[in-house]
């Protein structure tokens, strides 16, 4: 049995309780509305409870405002646990906590002023109790506009907001602003609910260029002229597997066309604002892309990438396949997409630590070969001898086999794929040798080596 080395279990156990810790902070969002519900609720009931028609709903009051507090004291302390996990405005989130824990008190307190022990010790007018839940209303309503400043901005619910002229769609490509009419909409639609107002991740805004110059923590996000050097850039063209990739969270990436929009907006315009596509120079390559964004002409590669995947019809993939095969893989846990019905592409991924072998699979995968233009295997323990499958996926155009043993073997299997253009090989035990056998095959444009022997480039 393998020992792990001194302090792993440590480092493990830390690394369980931040998940749960940040998973319990992403629960902030589902339960804070339903205090919410059950306090709007017991408003209702109790003015309602004035009509002869409804006065028995008085008798619901109090389990209701009871719901309501529970479930406010949870929205607290989850809401608090979501606080440590991201930059938000101290001010806004200091609002924001105070008012939320007054509402769980006040409607504690509320809630026991509707017993019936106490109100047999108190005699409180119903008229007042009915005032004191309108006030909590008011104090939600001012707890709710908080939170949502955080999330939206400061300004998502100001005359500002409401004042702002929209912008009208350029008439034409050579019209459009590239910055204020291509590049900020991109931002904006991809990257403002974690960078922007209230809720500054990294301490990084996209509210405007000027921000954007700013930077963050690892300073300016954008180098006019120079967008291997900004950090906007880089990010959103790492392995989406990777840490610092962005947008992060599971959240929609940028397209493959909004990528190559930001990379010739930052290099090519400058990372200029104010200006048209006419006013700009060298502007040929990028003008289809800019027009498929705006909605002015369709292109080929920007629609598939909306879609899921990028492809420009490779002639060698077969029109049809043996479906029975991919009825078979999806018996045994695999998850197979059709990404085209003609010629038939497969996106193919079999789950991490699936406990799936390669020879259990290998009889329905190898039919398919051909057709698979997608294939995830990622950490499933795989080693180079069960990849030697992987020499007859010839139309194969991007591989993950991340966190698996595979050793620089696996790439002799990999350097004949003429059609292969990206492969994830983080966390495995490969070495600089791999990659420079890999380098052999001029169709793979990204390798993936983190957490590798590989040096990393700076």
């Amino acid at each position: 049995m393998e020992r792990l080395p001194h302090g792993a279990g440590k480092i493990n156990a830390c690394m369980i309780l931040g998940s749960i810790t940040e998973f319990s902070g992403h629960l902030h969002p589902l339960i804070v509305h339903l205090p919410i519900g059950f306090i709007l609720l017991a408003v209702i009931f109790d003015i309602l409870s004035y009509s002869k028609k409804y006065a028995n709903l008085s008798q619901a009051v109090p389990v209701t405002l009871l719901t309501g507090f529970i479930s406010a004291v949870l929205a607290c302390v989850f809401g608090y646990i979501l606080s440590l996990s991201g930059d938000y405005d101290q001010a806004t989130l200091s609002h924001h906590k105070f008012s939320g824990i007054m509402l769980a008190a006040v409607s504690g307190l509320l809630y026991f002023m509707s017993t019936d022990r106490v109100k047999q010790e108190m005699r409180i007018p119903g008229k007042m109790f009915s005032v004191l839940l309108v006030g909590l209303i008011l104090l939600m309503s001012y707890s709710g506009h908080q939170g949502a400043s955080l999330t939206h901005g400061s300004d998502y619910l100001t005359m500002h907001t409401l004042m702002q002229e929209v912008r009208d769609k350029p008439a034409s490509v050579q019209t459009a602003m590239i910055y204020e009419d291509v590049v900020a909409p991109i931002l904006q639609k991809k990257c403002a609910q974690c960078h922007q107002g209230g809720k500054q991740k990294g301490r990084f805004s996209v509210e405007s260029l000027q921000t954007l110059l700013k930077g963050g923590k690892t300073g300016a996000a954008v180098v006019a002229g120079k967008p291997n050097e900004s950090e906007l850039y880089k990010r959103v063209t790492l392995d989406p597997e990777h840490k610092d990739f962005m947008p992060a969270d599971g959240k929609p990436p940028l397209t493959k066309t909004e990528v190559q929009i930001i990379k010739w907006w930052i290099g090519q315009a400058n990372a200029t604002e104010g200006k048209t596509i006419a006013q700009l120079k060298n502007t040929d390559a990028i003008k289809p892309k800019i027009g498929a964004y705006l909605g002015f002409n369709k292109d080929t590669e920007g629609e598939g990438d909306e879609k899921g995947f990028i492809q420009a019809i490779n002639p060698d993939i077969p029109l049809q396949a043996d479906t029975l095969r991919v009825n078979h893989l999806r018996a045994k846990g695999l998850m197979v997409r059709i990404m085209l019905k003609k010629p038939l592409m497969l996106d193919v991924t079999l789950p991490a630590n699936s406990g799936v072998k390669i020879a259990g699979i290998k009889d329905d995968l190898a039919p398919l070969a051909k057709n698979i233009i997608w294939l995830n295997l990622s950490g499933n323990n795989f080693t180079d001898s069960d990849l030697t499958l992987l020499r007859s996926f010839t139309n194969l155009e991007k591989l993950r086999i991340e966190k698996n043993p595979v050793t620089d073997g696996v790439s002799n299997d990999l350097v004949s794929l003429k059609h292969l253009q990206a492969v994830n090989l983080n966390e495995t035990k490969i070495t600089g040798q791999a990659v420079a056998n890999l380098q052999k095959n001029p169709a793979i444009k990204r390798i993936y080596t983190w957490g590798t022997a590989v040096k990393q480039a700076n």
